[in-house]
């Protein structure tokens, strides 16, 4: 083995999926250098994901690639629920315009994603990808720098690096490295999916359909031009061809033009880790968690880790962040995946009705329920709550804006028109509804950011709508555009800030591993 007791790099990120890449990304907008290490020279050639929604295409607009997946993404209309012949009995209807400023639903083609996201890795010289790299350990030391032994084409190597990101899989050898069990949510089917290139007529409302059938529970959605996917329930001895079982979106007469790009079959689970950090090691989608497809949040839960993990990192890494503040990853994401992997669950329940004596009695009380008024509405919107009260986020006796996110509208400064987020930079932001206090002020200065007034951003209205919606004459956000505490209309400025404000500030010299990094590993910049 080889060890080079000079090489430190700050970041090392395990696995090169759409998380890890991001995650890359994300951090490279801070300047935090980062080395990938990924088993496979490319991209997986074959589609995966398929969905997202608009929250996770803010993500990838922050990590720099919001225009090129434009490019590539479909928005769809929602979600419905259909019986066993094919009847609506709820729909989930999703608008083009989302709080975050774009469509709540995107299609999109996995791999063209990757592309994506690898080229734009490709442009930043803070990253660098290293395909054909198995790790082979990881030493999760609590203390000093984390020990990475790896293995490539010219034998095995060490190194050490300030953090590791474990975004390697279901079969995360960090999740190992770690400690970290599973906790079983109780969901596990056998199904198989094909994905089907064609130009036939099929029958599509340009959304996800869940068929809820216990006896063929089935998911169709329109992913490209000519893309399709089918995901069928296996029942046990049952195999059909792949035409039979797509026949019902068919035309009739459909004869030839008709390509599978892939038909395999995958065991859907629902896990959440029981430990998603020891020091600064951490695991990241599905090293962390593990969603059944039916609301398509597995990747978006992943990116949502990305997004969650990376400005703290940074704060600590380079701002002299408060190593309390790590802690805040889990205590922050893990309700979230869980609530998430308990609604794709209800789905799932939803869909096959369960296979017991009380499944039809299921079925009906389920029929009952989609035709309440606002009740699909409702259950539409729940897919990211408010965080809840912690280090993070402020939250007073009224509920209100804190632990929420900011809508992103259009803003117009200096004659020139752009999205919100791009105006207020990767930092920590205040927008207020009337004039700045002194002590206001103060906080932005300490922060290193401006007070803007919504007033002058010159949106059509929704940021000022927003804040009286909320009560608020003042929100600071946080760089993932979470609201942290809030000045209520009327009252005074940014109170109790201690418990936050020592998570973001040490007296302590935030670590420059680079420094000591070698070329082969990383690659100079300037900032």
């Amino acid at each position: 083995m080889t060890v080079d007791e000079a090489a430190r790099v700050p970041v090392v990120i395990v696995g090169a999926g759409p998380v890890g890449v991001t995650a890359a990304l994300l951090l490279a907008r801070r300047g935090i250098r980062s080395v990938i290490f990924e088993r496979h020279q490319g991209v997986y050639p074959l589609p995966r994901a398929v969905a997202t929604d608009d929250e996770v295409r803010r993500i990838l607009q922050a990590a720099g690639v919001g225009e090129e997946f434009a490019a590539i993404a479909r928005p769809a209309n929602g979600l419905r629920l259909l019986d066993a012949r094919h009847r609506v009995m709820a729909e989930f209807r999703r608008t083009e315009h989302g709080l975050h400023g774009y469509p709540q639903t995107s299609m999109f083609d996995q791999p063209e994603l990757e592309r994506v996201l690898r080229d734009a890795l490709a442009r930043r010289p803070e990253c660098e990808l290293r395909g054909g790299v198995e790790v082979t350990g990881i030493g999760p030391d609590t203390e000093g720098p984390v020990r990475v032994t790896y293995r490539d084409d010219a034998g095995e190597h060490e190194l050490r690096a300030d953090a590791v990101l474990g975004c390697d899989g279901a079969g995360s050898l960090t999740r190992e490295a770690i400690g970290a069990g599973w906790e079983d949510l109780r969901f596990e089917e056998r199904w198989t999916v094909i994905d089907v290139r064609t130009t036939a007529d099929v029958r599509c409302w340009e959304g996800v359909d869940q068929v809820c059938d216990p006896d063929r529970p089935a998911t169709f959605m329109r992913v490209g031009e000519d893309r399709y996917r089918w995901e069928f329930r296996l029942r046990e001895g049952a195999e059909q061809p792949v035409r039979e079982l797509v026949a019902p979106w068919l035309p009739p007469s459909q004869e030839g033009d008709f390509e599978v790009v892939r038909e395999t079959q995958y065991t859907f689970r629902a896990r959440v880790a029981d430990r998603w950090r020891i020091g600064r090691v951490f695991v990241l989608g599905d090293a962390a968690h593990l969603t059944p497809p039916f609301i398509g949040q597995g990747l978006c839960s992943g990116l949502r880790d990305a997004y969650n993990l990376t400005w703290k990192l940074a704060r600590v890494l380079q701002q002299g962040g408060n190593e309390r503040l790590l802690d805040t990853y889990e205590s922050e994401r893990k309700p979230h995946a869980r609530h998430v992997i308990r609604l794709a669950v209800a789905m799932g329940w939803a869909m096959t009705g369960g296979q017991d004596s009380a499944a039809a009695i299921r079925r009906r009380l389920l029929a009952a329920a989609c035709r309440i008024p606002g009740l699909t509405g409702l259950a539409g919107r729940d897919l990211s709550p408010p965080l809840t009260t912690g280090p993070l986020v402020r939250r007073g006796v009224r509920r209100g804006l804190a632990g929420t996110h900011c809508p992103q509208p259009w803003v117009s400064v200096d004659g020139r028109r752009t999205r919100l987020d791009e105006l207020l930079g990767d930092s920590f932001s205040v927008l207020t509804a009337t004039s700045p206090g002194p002590s206001l002020t103060a906080l932005a200065h300490s922060l290193g950011i401006r007070a803007l007034s919504v007033t002058d951003l010159g949106d059509d209205g929704t940021l000022a709508a927003w804040m009286r919606a909320g009560r608020a004459d003042a929100v600071l956000l946080r760089p993932d555009r979470v609201v942290m505490d809030v000045v209520p209309a009327g009252g005074p400025d940014f109170t109790s800030t201690a418990d936050w404000a020592a998570l973001l500030h040490t007296t302590r010299s935030p670590a420059l591993a680079e420094r000591t990094a070698p070329r082969s590993l990383l690659r100079s910049t300037t900032r």
